[in-house]
This record gives C-alpha cells, sequence and structure tokens, in this order.
C-alpha cells in the first residue's frame, strides 16, 4: 500500500465514528482494514505478536513518547486492587500490569499473567524472573474468548492493548465476565477515539506515516505496525465498547479518556 492510499483511507476513517465494522457475513472478520476469515485470524495476529515480541517493549516506549507507562499507572490505580486479590492480565504480553500488580496483591494474593501469543508470553516470563518477581505469578497462554479458569475466580481482569486483536470481542468480555467473582471488576485499556478533530488528524497522520517506518527501523517489521494502526480504526469507539460490556452483563460501566481520546480505561462491575 502506498502512503498515498494509507493517507486516504486514514483521512476517510477520521471523518467517522471509530466503531468495529461488522464483516459482510458471519464467517468473516477484520484483520486491520482486510476482510478474511474468522478461522483465519489467531494465526495472522500471532505471527504479528511472534514477529514483535522481543521489540515490544522498546516499541511502546518510541511510539507513545513513554506515555504508555502513565496509561498503565493510571489502570493500576483505578482498579483497587488490594492485598490478597486473584488478578487476571489478559493479553498481558511481556508484563508491565502483573509487575505492578504482584508487589500490590503481596504473597497472599495471585497474579496470571495470560496471554494467547506463547513468543509474547516467554519475554513476559523472561523479564518479570529476571526482576525477581516469582512468588505470587502465573503463566498461562489463553484465548481471551475461551478462557481456561472457573468460574467467579477473579477480583480483577485487566486487558491493556489486547481486546482489538480479539476475533469475537462480544465472547470475550463474557468469558471475562464469567471468570470474575462478584463484585469483581473489569478494565480495558485500548486505542479509542480521539475527542478532537485536530488531534484525530495529527493521530492519524502519525499512525500512517510514522508508525511502520519506525517499525520497520526499529523491529524491522514495518508491516506489522502498519496492522496495528489500522486494527486501531477498525476497534469500537468508546461509547460502542460500553455498550458491549453492558450487553455482556457488566454494570456501573464507564470510561476515562486519556491523553485526549488516543486511548480510553473502560471499567464495569459484576454484580
Amino acid at each position: 500500500m502506498s502512503p498515498t492510499d494509507q493517507n486516504s483511507q486514514a483521512s476517510d476513517l477520521s471523518t467517522t465514528p471509530h466503531t468495529s465494522v461488522d464483516a459482510d457475513n458471519e464467517s468473516t472478520t477484520h484483520f486491520g482494514y482486510k476482510t478474511i476469515e474468522k478461522d483465519d485470524k489467531i494465526s495472522m495476529v500471532a505471527g504479528v505478536f511472534h514477529s514483535v515480541a522481543k521489540q515490544y517493549d522498546v516499541m511502546n516506549d518510541l511510539m507513545s513518547f513513554g506515555i504508555h507507562r502513565l496509561w498503565k499507572r493510571f489502570t493500576i490505580d483505578a482498579s483497587g486492587v488490594r492485598p490478597g486479590n486473584k488478578v487476571l492480565d489478559l493479553a498481558g504480553g511481556t508484563g508491565d500490569l502483573t509487575a505492578k500488580f504482584s508487589k500490590l496483591v503481596g504473597r497472599e494474593g495471585k497474579v496470571i499473567l495470560a496471554d494467547i501469543n506463547s513468543s509474547m508470553l516467554n519475554v513476559g516470563r523472561d523479564k518479570l524472573r529476571d526482576k525477581g518477581l516469582v512468588q505470587n505469578i502465573e503463566y498461562v497462554q489463553a484465548n481471551a474468548e475461551y478462557l481456561p479458569f472457573e468460574e467467579n475466580t477473579f477480583d480483577i481482569v485487566t486487558i491493556a492493548f489486547g481486546l482489538r486483536n480479539v476475533t469475537d470481542k462480544d465472547k470475550a468480555l463474557r468469558s471475562i465476565y464469567s471468570v470474575l467473582k462478584p463484585g469483581g471488576r473489569l478494565l480495558v485499556l485500548e486505542f479509542s477515539k480521539p475527542e478532537h478533530e485536530l488531534l484525530n488528524k495529527a493521530y492519524d497522520f502519525y499512525s500512517f506515516n510514522i508508525l511502520p517506518k519506525m517499525g520497520e527501523l526499529v523491529a524491522k517489521d514495518g508491516e506489522s505496525y502498519q496492522y496495528l494502526a489500522e486494527s486501531i480504526r477498525m476497534h469500537p469507539d468508546q461509547e460502542t465498547l460500553k455498550d458491549m460490556m453492558e450487553k455482556a452483563g457488566f454494570e456501573q460501566t464507564s470510561f476515562k479518556n486519556l491523553t485526549g481520546g488516543v486511548v480510553a480505561l473502560h471499567k464495569g462491575y459484576k454484580f
């Protein structure tokens, strides 16, 4: 795809709300801007994250100018985590949230770092063990749509920058609802729809002109970061995701825009 084509698509999408665009039929879904068979998405997304896993943390710092650390700290603070809690860090990747939760839940608590991608999970395990975080952390390779845990297990479930890569988001939200304890809460940290049009245009320019080139230079994989930019545009906007959470059973749902809506933190409770 040429830069001109990228800019054209970005411009078109920036004029409309960022909502999850349904495919033409139940057997297809989206991989960035491409329409693909649902059965192919897991392997295609896996290919992206196998490719970028080793440079994932470096790229996060570069792409967000380090601001992702503040977004994650806000998520931790909003979680209400307490000593003794059991936390599921879903799509937890290289373990940034897990590391912070591990210290906060203490010896009596537990944090499970879960990710569908083995390469990301391995990088996270190695990083956390190097930090000496071993006592209260478990590692599980899991698909968010079919979580391998008993009902009413977790006090908190977080999914940070992972929901947009899930094939069936509604099914994943229902699966998360099932494994939460009554009174438990879900926090979804994800890229979203900027609040102001000027910011939206600047964000589109950065995403489609700078980000893939940065991925090519640092991670030697511009195509994966092109997909990541497209996947953000195909993700549900703030109100749409809030409605999806409510349909999955969550109550007292809310969201907080961060950095002008470039990212939003959604929160919902199970009662």
